[in-house]
């Protein structure tokens, strides 16, 4: 190359570098700079107006004034809510073809779907796998899903196929415990569900001793949905006897309230019809750590149970979906709804932000999760609270209220992987796990 044109070229190497300087600009610090949002966060008691930075899928700072120019995007989150992302604790997402019930089966879920759009971050897979299936489950649901999808495992050994779970011959408390052991970055629990023994096994609590047994082997809470039983097992001896601090009763505001009184079989309910106050020895237990989680799912809340409970200041410590193929579609729907139909029967909106972030983190023993402290993964919810005329249902009936949480925007890992009003600034397409979005900002 000869000399002026060596400097010729030279020159344009330096112009197209200073024009991709111009173009991209300096690194900012931020990946995110969310402002103006109301920031609800329970373990940090923090309820006030205030900007969230991340960095690097971590929560890097929370002040009252953060630059936006600083972050690769800006959200304007201005007249919303920010609140942790939502922790689901009762879904069933082993979602398939070749099984049954709820296990490998189309009435399961596939994860992302229907968590994001509803500002949930992490779920709890509430028994469909047992730890003959669980392996499967993991393959096909966990290591396929952005969301963060931890499990109990079923006491049934198949998990929740509808054909074992009231054979007792099934529920092998090693074998689960062992399968817990093996995972349990991913194992969060052991459940009991649906169970109704027939003959002289109509009225046992065997499934239950069982259920319990894998749990203290694994060292790991257990979740009990109760089934039905003749004569009725009393929740008193399930609560107070059986379960330990920390164990969990699901489908909580369900049951059939006629049990113990005009009928002696079924499943027993927490508030006495008669005289709409929650029993005593519900109130003992969850004084003395009992969980109680709603679950609502197709039909397994009343409003019978639930407004006497929430209007004497029984709340739940979780709430949750029970979510799948018969219930997203019913009264049930999602979180925001569920949560937006507490707040209509008088539970305040901090206790239900709580019972859907850091509580259900605590019962799950999974501390990291459920807050927005710095340092923490960045898994945050935004929501529009809109006001106006709304109707919440159930089997028994429905109520009216003036709240209703719209989900604006997920994050999830620092990414964002909902945004309903387009909020951020540059908008980025989503792009499947390992790939980069086509219109990603330049800077990381």
């Amino acid at each position: 190359m000869k000399p002026k044109q060596l400097i010729f070229f030279s020159m344009l190497l330096c112009m197209c570098a200073g024009a991709f300087a111009q173009q991209t600009g300096p690194a900012k610090p931020y990946s995110i700079v969310i402002k103006g949002g109301h920031i609800i966060d329970p373990k940090n008691d923090i309820d006030a107006v205030m900007d969230i930075a991340i960095k690097d899928g971590k929560i890097a700072a929370i002040a009252k004034s953060i630059d936006g120019t600083q972050g690769t995007q800006l959200v304007n989150a201005k007249g919303m809510f920010i609140t942790p992302g939502l922790i689901d604790l009762h879904v069933h997402f082993f979602w398939g073809q070749d099984g049954s019930g709820y296990m490998n089966a189309r009435a399961g879920l596939p994860a992302d779907g229907f968590t994001f759009p509803a500002g949930v971050t992490t779920v709890v897979d509430a028994g469909s796998p047992g730890w003959k299936s669980f392996e499967l489950y993991k393959k096909q649901t966990i290591d396929q899903s952005q969301t963060r999808v931890l499990a109990m495992l079923n006491i049934v050994s198949e998990g929740m196929d509808s054909q074992n779970e009231s054979d007792i011959e099934h529920m092998d408390p090693k074998s689960t415990a062992d399968m817990a052991k093996k995972y349990p970055e991913h194992i969060v629990g052991v459940k009991l569900a649906h169970y109704s023994g027939r003959g002289p096994l109509a009225h046992t609590w065997i499934p239950t001793e069982r259920t319990l047994e894998a749990g203290r082997l694994a060292n790991i809470p257990i979740m009990v949905d109760f089934g039905s039983a003749d004569p009725y097992l009393p929740l008193d001896s399930l609560f107070n006897i059986k379960f330990r601090p920390g164990d969990m009763y699901t489908h909580a505001f369900g049951g059939n309230p006629e049990v113990g009184l005009s009928s002696q079989s079924g499943r027993e309910s927490i508030v006495d019809i008669s005289t709409k106050k929650v029993k005593e020895y519900a109130v003992r237990a969850q004084k003395r750590g009992v969980i109680f989680d709603v679950g609502f799912g197709g039909s397994s809340f009343l409003f019978s149970q639930g407004i006497p409970a929430i209007k004497s200041g029984f709340y739940p410590n979780s709430i949750s979906t029970d979510l799948h193929t018969g219930s997203m579609n019913n009264a049930m729907k999602n979180m925001p709804n569920i949560m937006s139909l507490f707040m209509a029967m008088g539970m305040p909106f901090k206790e239900v932000i709580k019972a859907s972030t850091w509580n259900p983190a605590q019962q799950i023993k999974r501390p990291e999760l459920g807050h927005l402290s710095v340092g923490s993964e960045a898994d945050i919810a935004i929501f529009t609270l809109r006001k106006g005329n709304f109707g919440y249902y159930a089997r028994d009936g429905k109520i009216a209220g003036k709240d209703r949480l719209e989900t604006e925007m997920t994050i999830r890992a620092g990414r964002i992987v909902y945004n309903l009003n387009a909020i951020a600034e540059p908008n980025v397409l989503p792009a499947a796990p390992g790939q980069k979005p086509a219109n990603a900002p330049q800077n990381p």
